[in-house]
């Protein structure tokens, strides 16, 4: 009777064909090198094409990365520029005090006042208003009346906040005014927004006032809003008219107001920040007025 299932290769056999195989190929490894160099040749180009995938993927990573290390170091140099130009504005409201004479430690400025880098989320779309939303609230500590400067000098003050964001006041509002005195000879003026984003106007100013075009004109640190010595404006123009009662004194402003995008919330005095926090209403002693 015969198996149903042939029998196959045994397995003595298998091992006797590999061992005899195996020796052949140590034996013929040296001729067979060109044949390999030839069918590596052959298949490099698609040893390219699969590998562009990862190429491309490393690429993606890495250009991702670099752009976000550009972007965080971007804003974070913006940052150092804005606070060491606080920083120099501030410094230069010392040196003419001390060209004066004056005892710098008697200085009102608080070199150690608390700031914080803000971004500008909106821009009043009203042409009769001229205020900034800023990306920082009650959440953050800002209060109604907290002052507000750019690279440049002084750009408005806090008439809004909610929990996330707060509304600014640009010192170009028509509703806004500032006490400034001239740092070249202390003379002390208001100035009031006149609606115009880069003008703005001294009231009332007496036709002996001595104020010349080009001088500078910084906070004054009357009203205890904004802290003495930033500055402000430069008189651009002033027309003693003989028909008027007063002159006619026009100013610019030193605050890029019309592309601001971070700003500077500064805290001159802690205990006012606490308290106009607590409180939840303005100081009493605003210089925000109304025409």
């Amino acid at each position: 009777m015969k198996p149903i299932f042939a029998r196959g290769i045994s397995n003595q056999f298998r091992l006797t064909l590999a061992i005899i195989l195996s020796v052949m190929l140590l034996v013929a490894n040296d001729r067979l090198e060109p044949v390999r160099q030839s069918i590596s040749s052959i298949l490099s180009p698609l040893q390219y094409i699969a590998n562009i995938p990862g190429v491309l993927l490393d690429w993606s990573a890495e250009s991702l990365a670099t752009r976000n290390m550009l972007a965080k170091q971007n804003k974070e140099l913006l940052r150092q520029q804005l606070l060491m130009s606080e920083r120099l504005q501030r410094f230069e409201h010392l040196r003419q005090e001390n060209d004066r004479l004056r005892s710098l430690l008697g200085s009102p400025v608080h070199m150690d006042a608390k700031k914080v880098v803000a971004e500008v989320m909106e821009v009043a779309s009203d042409p009769y208003r001229h205020y900034v939303v800023l990306n920082h609230g009650a959440r953050s500590g800002v209060f109604v009346g907290q002052p507000v400067v750019d690279a440049h000098g002084v750009v408005g003050q806090v008439v809004e906040i909610s929990e996330l964001t707060s509304r600014v006041l640009l010192i170009s509002d028509a509703t806004h005014a500032i006490p400034v005195r001239v740092t070249r000879n202390d003379v002390r003026l208001m100035v009031q927004g006149t609606g115009e984003i880069d003008e703005l106007e001294l009231r009332h100013v007496a036709k002996s006032t001595d104020l010349r075009v080009g001088d500078l004109l910084v906070s004054s640190g009357l009203g205890k809003r904004f802290p003495e010595g930033y500055p402000v404006a430069r008189i651009i123009s002033v027309d003693n008219d003989d028909g008027q009662s007063y002159a006619t004194v026009t100013a610019q402003p030193l605050a890029a107001l019309d592309r601001i995008r971070y700003l500077l919330l500064l805290w001159p005095d802690g205990n006012a920040v606490l308290s106009s926090v607590e409180l939840g209403k303005p100081d009493a002693a605003a210089v925000e007025v109304t025409p």
